[in-house]
């Protein structure tokens, strides 16, 4: 049940920031709206807008009326005073005597009322609030309204909830007829404290900002109550049809599944997986009615651009043993929804539409949980929040009457709406490695971390496995806060473990459906004059260096194999992989060892895409576990230097005179990772400030 977030003390605190604002002005209408979208139930990701009308005074030192309104593309729950746009209400209000009015035209003439031209463009439900003569303005898609505008019977319920007191309005795209029809219908009933957006959602207002809230939330809280007390559970969904498996066999299975799922969603550009197995997806996606009632179509307009018009729900009797019987089920399923797709698009298509990559955004499998798709991590997570809202409105719906939805060909419309489109614009352009998933190992040392801060600079997300976690963790921590929340995550891992590699890549699987990119950098080194060199040293290199090397490779090999769509492994080498380092058999024999396992894959990987090359580095000591080991004394001591005087050393001994630090080599990753060397695999890569000892030949 929705609940008041409203403190007055926070909100006082809001209004105070800046001098020019006050709690009824553009400070109190942030906080009112940053409240709204707190709460996924009261208003959708990225929907719903707000409004305040308050006096400014403008450039000339006028006292003007200005109402201020969301602006286009943003999101109420984390909207600041720069994501608002000012209009000038005596330019705006003359609008109402207007017959009609297109969707270009009425966004060109909200442009010429602006108070300042670097506000974002107005909102489309503009003149929903202009129009409307209430100081503040309210619109939302809250669950249990939605719930009630998509039941059959919506209209008829609303009468025995709210009495007199609501106006319904019959569906209608957002615009300037929608925003008339509002008006004109709050207009005659005085009694109206609330406006009802057949399969859209609620208009409320208020003469005050706490008041416009609290009367929002209050409207909510009497759908909720009317509709709960409805709910039959044991008949929700028509009742459950197929049980959830273990939390362990669902995540064991969504792991195995999801790199499949990504290369069959991914067309023309790369996809982006989130898993989801909460509750009301269990329910839903096991409930007997779930195959007709996902079908229905979308629960608002506002899901369509994120969800689609329906997700693709896989025919599969929940078993854990037949995980090979549900691949073929998902890339069926997968193959006909674009199918299916490519004909709905055909069938409604616009003069100048361009189809949008046909895959589902939504599957759902039965006992397992919901698989999203996007762009990214985030834009993945969109589409399952939104999911989330359609599974409460089909629920409250089907609890009072039957779900409907748009038809077809109005579905359509709102999918490829051109000011629908707009929003997505706004959004920034991707970047060299945006789609793609990065799994580093030795994610914490100065190599790994630096490589990861560069790809995710280019738009990547990471997996940074070490065996040292809290170090790993701090570097996915660091890339979040600069680059946005689930953009990467940390796993312990040894590369000796095959339990381990195969559970790491697991876990990359379950939380972005799949890889694109290895760095295979995980690393220690020993010295010591080879008549002194253990059998104990000898297994430590190669089981790391080696042994690890390959079980990462062939997780990895076998991961992309499943994507269907190639990558790039990049190995870590070392100038010791083509030259005989003194007192470092063990570590040169296995660095060798890596080199040429690289061009062994390579040679076998071509045929599906799949690009192995190897930089050698030399005396990276910046942020090394290795240079701050005993390495570091062994290394000096097999010079005949003091080991502060290392660095100096190697520095004089390249033909360029200078040192190599970490960035020098995650540049050189970044080169191997992206497309300018798509038609480079089996080479090798020195990035040493030219040792002449170790020169290729």
């Amino acid at each position: 049940m929705v609940q008041s977030l409203w403190r007055q003390e926070e909100a006082d605190k809001a209004a105070s920031v800046t001098e020019s604002s006050s709690l009824e002005g553009l400070a109190g209408l942030v906080y009112r709206s940053n409240l709204i979208g707190a709460d996924r139930s009261v208003c959708n990701w990225g929907g719903g807008n707000t409004s305040t009308k308050t006096v400014v005074t403008d450039f000339r030192g006028r006292e003007v009326e200005v109402m201020y309104v969301k602006g286009s593309g943003s999101d109420l729950a984390t909207m600041k005073e720069g994501n608002f746009t000012g209009l000038r209400l005596d330019d705006v209000r003359p609008l109402f005597e207007r017959g009609e009015m297109s969707d270009e035209d009425m966004v060109a003439y909200l442009a010429n009322c602006m108070i300042d031209s670097r506000h974002p463009r107005a909102s489309i439900e503009t003149l929903l609030h202009a129009f409307l003569p209430f100081k503040h303005v309210d619109h939302t898609h809250p669950d249990a309204i939605i719930s009630l505008c998509c039941a059959d019977n919506g209209r008829e319920l609303a009468r025995d909830i709210f009495g007199d007191r609501f106006v319904w309005v019959p569906y209608i795209r957002p615009g300037f007829t929608l925003s008339k029809m509002i008006a004109e219908g709050v207009r005659s009933n005085p009694q109206a404290e609330l406006v009802l957006m057949e399969k859209h959602g609620l208009v409320t207002w208020g003469e005050t900002q706490e008041e416009c809230y609290a009367q929002t939330i209050r409207i909510i809280s009497e759908a909720e109550s009317y509709i709960e007390a409805r709910v039959n559970e044991a008949k929700l969904f028509g009742g459950l049809k197929h049980a959830p498996l273990s939390q362990e066999e669902r995540r064991s299975i969504a792991a195995a599944v999801m790199p499949l799922i990504r290369g069959a969603v991914s067309d023309e550009k790369r996809m982006v997986l989130t898993f989801d197995d909460r509750d009301d997806i269990l329910a839903f996606a096991g409930g007997a009615d779930a195959p007709q009632l996902s079908q229905v179509g979308a629960a608002c307009p506002d899901h369509l651009v994120h969800t689609k018009v329906v997700p693709l729900l896989v025919d599969w009797a929940p078993d854990a043993s037949n995980i090979e019987g549900l691949k073929m089920l998902l890339k069926e399923g997968i193959e006909t929804y674009k199918e299916n797709y490519k004909a709905y698009f055909e069938r409604n298509r616009n003069e100048g539409d361009k189809c949008f990559e046909a895959a589902p955004r939504v599957i759902l499998i039965p006992g397992v949980g919901m698989v999203n798709t996007g762009k990214s991590e985030a834009n993945s997570r969109v589409s399952g929040a939104l999911y989330h809202r359609a599974v409460a409105v089909m629920r409250g719906a089907t609890a009072l009457g039957q779900f409907v939805s748009l038809s077809e060909n109005e579905s359509y419309n709102v999918e490829y709406w051109p000011l629908e489109l707009y929003k997505l614009s706004l959004a920034p352009a991707e970047a060299e490695f945006s789609r793609q998933i990065a799994f580093i190992t030795g994610g914490a040392g100065g190599i790994g971390s630096e490589t990861a801060r560069r790809l995710a600079l280019g738009g990547a997300h990471l997996v940074l496995a070490d065996l040292n976690l809290e170090g790993a963790q701090k570097v996915a921590d660091d890339i979040n806060a600069r680059f946005g929340e689930g953009r990467a995550i940390a796993v312990r891992m040894d590369v000796t473990s095959e339990e381990q590699v195969a559970a790491a890549y697991a876990e990359a699987a379950l939380s972005y459906g799949g890889v694109d990119i290895i760095v295979n950098n995980a690393g220690l080194a020993t010295s010591s004059p080879f008549n002194e060199t253990t059998l104990k040293e000898w297994n430590l290199n190669i089981n790391v260096l080696g042994t690890g090397y390959f079980l990462v490779a062939r997780e990895a090999f076998r991961q992309m194999q499943e994507q269907g769509r190639g990558g790039s492994m990049v190995f870590i080498g070392s100038k010791n992989s083509v030259y005989a380092g003194k007192n470092a058999s063990a570590y040169s024999a296995a660095k060798a060892l890596e080199a040429h396992l690289a061009r062994c894959i390579a040679a076998e990987g071509g045929e599906f895409g799949i690009r192995v090359n190897t930089i050698l580095p030399d005396a990276i000591l910046q942020g090394s576990a290795i240079w701050n080991s005993s390495w570091r004394e062994e290394r000096a001591a097999a010079y005949g230097i003091a080991p502060d005087q290392l660095e100096e050393y190697y520095r004089q001994r390249t033909t360029l005179r200078v040192n190599i630090y970490p960035r020098d080599i995650a540049e050189g990753i970044a080169f191997f990772a992206s497309s300018r060397s798509e038609k480079t695999t089996g080479c090798m890569l020195t990035i040493d400030g030219g040792v002449p000892a170790a020169f290729t030949r």
